[in-house]
């Protein structure tokens, strides 16, 4: 692979992975994969991608076997609180999607009403550093014990008192007895990459990668608003509209009083904020989605 291909880490398979090969297509960018499928290359931007296991990617980009890489917001802050690079992959922004919890759940039969419930008790998890820093921020004295995979059947097996897991319906744990009884740490998909510095050429790609992922992300939840109105109504709206720039104002043919509303709104556009534009005098008001959007 050439020095200055930019090498991004992807998880190999999972929400993660799906995701994240979401994100890259929403970017204009196809990836060409090998018949390992675990290595890729991207065809509009030199870019290589190495599909890995979720757990390995923030110590491949540490190690700068990668240059970045998306990874659960949940393994980067375990492999950082557990300290074993000296110069650990450092995050360069949430992206939205993937999102989970890890959840403490204790049995059904617990009446539970405290973390100091788990005082002297032990909590499985395969996640020990999270578990450990929210135990101390709650300022109980209780082991996390360390389990790969099927964590929930702790508390059967006499292994531990409670677990602490990833949680999405709920239903594995309610199998098992469980119930979830307090929020440990919220996750979803990050952007990281190496410490050190990208060569010119690698930098260059990053930044344009960087453009891409930006205007993707701004135009998530961005909708184009047209609507008519009262030319003595446009400052009122304009000051309502969500997160908007400042709005296009077109001439109507013919009406001299009313003027077209064009704008770009960057938070969510609800029923609600329709019915409060009509009671501004709005009238005909279209919300359209945006598929793509630069500064």
């Amino acid at each position: 692979m050439s020095e200055e291909r930019l090498r991004i880490a992807i998880q190999k398979s999972g929400r993660l992975s799906e995701g994240s090969f979401d994100l890259l297509k929403s970017c204009g960018l196809k990836v060409s994969r090998g018949k390992d499928k675990l290595y890729g290359r991207v065809r509009e931007l030199p870019i290589d991608v190495l599909l890995l296991r979720d757990d390995d990617i923030p110590s491949f980009v540490a190690d700068n076997a990668c240059d970045i890489g998306i990874v659960g917001q949940n393994v980067f802050e375990e492999e950082r609180l557990a300290g074993e690079h000296d110069a650990p992959a450092v995050e360069v922004m949430p992206l939205g999607f993937a999102r989970c919890k890890l959840m403490l759940a204790a049995p059904k039969e617990w009446s539970f009403d405290g973390a100091d419930m788990l005082e002297g008790r032990r909590v499985a998890t395969s996640y020990p550093e999270l578990t450990r820093a929210w135990l101390a921020r709650e300022g109980v004295n209780a082991r996390a014990v360390m389990m790969k995979g099927s964590v929930e059947v702790a508390p059967r097996l006499k292994i531990a008192d409670a677990v602490c897991d990833i949680v999405s319906t709920g239903a594995t744990l309610d199998a098992n007895g469980l119930k979830p009884v307090a929020e440990v740490f919220d996750s979803q998909a990050l952007l990281i990459r190496n410490a050190a510095d990208f060569t010119p050429g690698k930098q260059a790609v990053f930044d344009a990668l960087m453009k891409r992922i930006n205007g993707v992300l701004t135009s998530r939840d961005a909708k184009y608003v047209m609507m008519n109105a009262p030319r003595d109504a446009v400052a009122a709206i304009t000051e309502y509209l969500p997160g908007a720039d400042a709005p296009t104002v077109l001439e109507l043919a013919g009406s001299s009083d009313k003027v077209a509303i064009h704008a770009v709104c960057r938070e969510s556009v609800f029923w609600d904020t329709l019915e409060d534009l009509k009671k501004l005098g709005a009238s005909a008001i279209l919300v359209l989605p945006i598929e793509k959007m630069m500064a």
